[in-house]
């Protein structure tokens, strides 16, 4: 998809000229499958929609232990820099599975858009609002679901992930081990 086209369908942004505007000022990037868009503790200043292809986030200890924290199948946006950086640094690597395609942007550039363009700052504010609902749900999914409830939510947020993204990633995103998972969905095939 290009980026015009995925704008597009925000009501946010109807206004064709102002999101011809917009898209024009956001970089066109290619990645290949196993390359990173973001460093965990490099300095972060970017906002990306994924146009295509597939990405994940994580976050990786001291000890070396990874995470997955966020899952992206492009068309969509990543979640918005302020959410998963501090002081500039990323908290998060994010890492293509697939071949992507990307457009980027500068969040100071970004910011200063907003100020001068209602639709532009109704547009990002929108998709901070769906970020950080989608992160509340999935932390009262970790709180308060077992395996199980775990697996059937992911299921029914993420439909079809299950076949596009590893189990290994799929169950640390879902706080469980890859053997937890693998039980869960052969308890689940037998139908007990």
């Amino acid at each position: 998809m290009d980026l015009i086209t995925f704008l597009s369908q925000s009501s946010d942004l109807s206004d064709v000229t102002c999101t011809e505007d917009f898209a024009a000022r956001w970089k066109r990037a290619r990645l290949n499958k196993g390359e990173q868009i973001s460093h965990q503790g490099q300095s972060e200043t970017d906002e990306y929609v994924v146009l295509a292809g597939r990405l994940v986030s994580s976050i990786c200890d001291e000890k070396g232990k990874e995470v997955c924290v966020g899952f992206y199948v492009g068309p969509c946006v990543v979640t918005p820099n302020i959410a998963r950086t501090r002081n500039g640094v990323s908290l998060v690597s994010i890492v293509a599975t697939t071949d992507a395609s990307l457009a980027r942007i500068d969040s100071k550039k970004l910011s200063g858009l907003m100020i001068t363009s209602q639709p532009i700052r109704d547009w990002a504010n929108a998709v901070l609002r769906d970020s950080l609902r989608e992160k509340g749900e999935r932390e009262w999914c970790l709180a308060a679901l077992g395996g199980a409830e775990r697996l059937n939510w992911f299921r029914q947020t993420f439909p079809g992930y299950e076949a596009i993204f590893t189990h290994a990633s799929i169950a640390s995103f879902l706080g469980v081990t890859p053997v937890t998972l693998s039980r869960l969905r052969a308890r689940e095939s037998r139908g007990s």
